[in-house]
């Protein structure tokens, strides 16, 4: 009895994994081409593997962007944007840390929620700096808060417009003549 089982158990097993076989197959076209991308890609990977890098100076600058403006050491910071326009006219405004964009939010853009039981939707993850950003809309519009006096101040870049950021007065000779844009001129704060 016990081989009669065996047996019919073995016959079953074959019929599933044939016809599990024969039902993944897939000749159309797109799969085609997917396969030869994939066989041409593990080809290349075989003949071309990337070089794993010992030093990373991308993360190097990350980290050195932590360090001017991550750290409790930062609070407080100022930071200077000149901006220039589509005749090459330059001006600035000095704020209390960095502008921020209006794609920058507090909180996230969308919430954990099952999907009918099969699983979890995933949410993003926040930025480097504890934000999160929706990606669209007024991304081009920025905003922070003058050194001396707090004032909200607002820019926008785009139409032959866009700024340049520095942790401390520019000393480059295409901003020497950049014109007080908000209430703080660079002579009213001590960098």
């Amino acid at each position: 009895m016990k081989r009669i089982i065996r047996t019919v158990l073995g016959v079953v097993t074959v019929l599933v994994v044939g016809f599990s076989a024969t039902a993944c197959d897939d000749d159309s076209s797109q799969a085609k081409e997917t396969e030869a991308k994939e066989k041409g890609y593990d080809k290349l990977v075989a003949n071309q593997p990337i070089e794993v890098p010992e030093y990373s100076t991308t993360r190097e600058t990350i980290n050195r962007w932590i360090k001017t403006w991550g750290k409790n050491s930062s609070k407080g910071k100022l930071s200077y944007v000149y901006l220039q326009n589509a005749k090459g006219e330059y001006g600035y405004f000095v704020l209390k840390g960095l502008p921020v964009s209006y794609c920058a939010l507090g909180t996230p853009p969308s919430k954990t929620k099952s999907n009918n039981g099969s699983g979890m939707v995933n949410i993003p993850l926040p930025e480097m700096d504890g934000t999160y950003s929706k990606g669209s809309g007024e991304c081009n519009t920025y905003y922070g808060f003058d050194a001396t006096t707090d004032a909200y101040l607002e820019f926008t870049l785009g139409m032959n417009q866009s700024f340049f950021l520095f942790d401390q007065p520019s000393t480059l000779p295409e901003f020497s003549s950049a014109s007080q844009m908000g209430p703080s001129s660079i002579e009213d704060v001590d960098p």
